[in-house]
């Protein structure tokens, strides 16, 4: 693994087994977020709605990667295959013009599909390559490796740089309907992708997605907001103070990441010590980060709005232990670790300070997800 970028914390990855690696680690541990998510669910962290919501979040970031690995299949093999560059010292993620990159492929996808031969015909064509030239069709399999990625993004449902907000429909209460809006973003910043979920009441006129109005208002709003330096309280009172008849009631957001690897990321602290006293097999050397961030209205303030009128304010329930709870912006916030048996046990046995009371999530090649304090 070699290679340079214009940032120092960016790594290309040059050689096509590396690489191959990198996507195979990747694929395993997507798969895994789901199975993870779904013990959540069990111990009633989420409900059926945030369930939905997040696993199709979730399978989206796997059918990224899986796009992906279709797009560097032969990196290093020839001289326009192209190479990853990934954040080797934050997130262990691809960087965020990687998946730009990929967005822009997607509005292109179909013309490069018409000009392109079929996956059979390729493969038609490849096994001509080796019966007659008994040679290893390489061009050919690097044009195969393309036209899988363009199918890949013309199936769509990617996680993108930006997922626009959506809302879901929880049911009525008087004059007030109630929705969770939900959204995600690939942080620019940190090169993570980040999931928002927020509890909505809605007392305007009109339901707030059939709103032609206040809709995509209330869309530019949160999508603007949506970084990962911005508190929850700055991003919950922003939205609660813009709109008048929309009332932010929870508000969460996941990161997912970084992921630490010996093999390819160069983060600093006890976990990598772990990682590397493990002694894991390929593809089992690694370990996720997953925090999820809560802000939750304690109650309701009717404010003065203009000559006789008043609004409903929330006021959010701040942590009182954590940072002296508005320093942090959030009534709490949990980090848990998702990581193979290997990993678990070397962590385990070190027994560090600061992830005794990270939760962990021990993941096995069956798809057993058991959890540990």
């Amino acid at each position: 693994m070699s290679g340079s970028s214009l940032h120092a914390d960016h790594m290309k990855l040059e050689d096509t087994r590396v690489t191959r690696r990198y996507f195979d680690k990747f694929a395993k541990i997507t798969s895994y977020l789901t199975k993870v998510a779904a013990t959540m669910e069990t111990e009633g962290r989420f409900d059926r709605h945030d369930i939905d919501v997040m696993a199709r979040y979730l399978v989206a970031l796997n059918w990224t990667f899986t796009a992906l690995a279709h797009k560097y299949h032969f990196a290093g093999r020839f001289e326009h295959a192209g190479k990853l560059t990934f954040d080797r010292s934050e997130s262990g993620f691809p960087i965020y013009q990687e998946i730009l990159e990929m967005a822009n492929d997607a509005l292109q996808a179909k013309r490069h599909l018409a000009s392109q031969p079929s996956v059979d015909a390729l493969k038609d064509q490849m096994l001509q390559v080796i019966l007659r030239e008994q040679e290893i069709p390489s061009k050919l399999q690097f044009a195969l490796s393309q036209r899988l990625y363009y199918e890949e993004l013309s199936r769509g449902d990617q996680f993108w740089a930006r997922n626009d907000p959506q809302t879901v429909w929880l049911g009525n209460e008087g004059d007030r309907r109630h929705f969770l809006v939900h959204w995600a973003v690939y942080d620019s910043q940190v090169n993570l992708p980040t999931i928002y979920l927020m509890n909505v009441e809605d007392t305007g006129r009109t339901g707030l997605p059939k709103d032609e109005q206040r809709w995509p208002e209330a869309q530019a709003h949160l999508m603007a907001q949506s970084l990962a330096h911005l508190k929850l309280l700055t991003i919950a009172k922003g939205f609660d103070t813009d709109f008048d008849d929309l009332h932010p009631t929870r508000l969460r957001r996941f990161h997912i990441g970084p992921m630490y690897s010996s093999a390819f990321t160069r983060q600093t602290g006890p976990l990598r010590e772990v990682l590397k006293e493990a002694n894991a097999p390929v593809g089992e050397d690694w370990a996720l980060v997953w925090t999820e961030e809560e802000l939750i209205s304690e109650r309701v303030e009717n404010v003065k709005s203009g000559w006789f009128g008043s609004v409903e304010r929330q006021i959010f329930a701040l942590d009182p232990f954590e940072g002296g709870g508005a320093e942090m912006g959030a009534s709490r916030m949990e980090r848990s670790l998702i990581m193979p048996q290997r990993p678990y046990q070397a962590l385990a046995e070190r027994n560090p300070a600061g992830f005794r009371d990270v939760r962990k999530f021990v993941v096995s090649e069956t798809g057993r997800v058991l959890s540990y304090r």
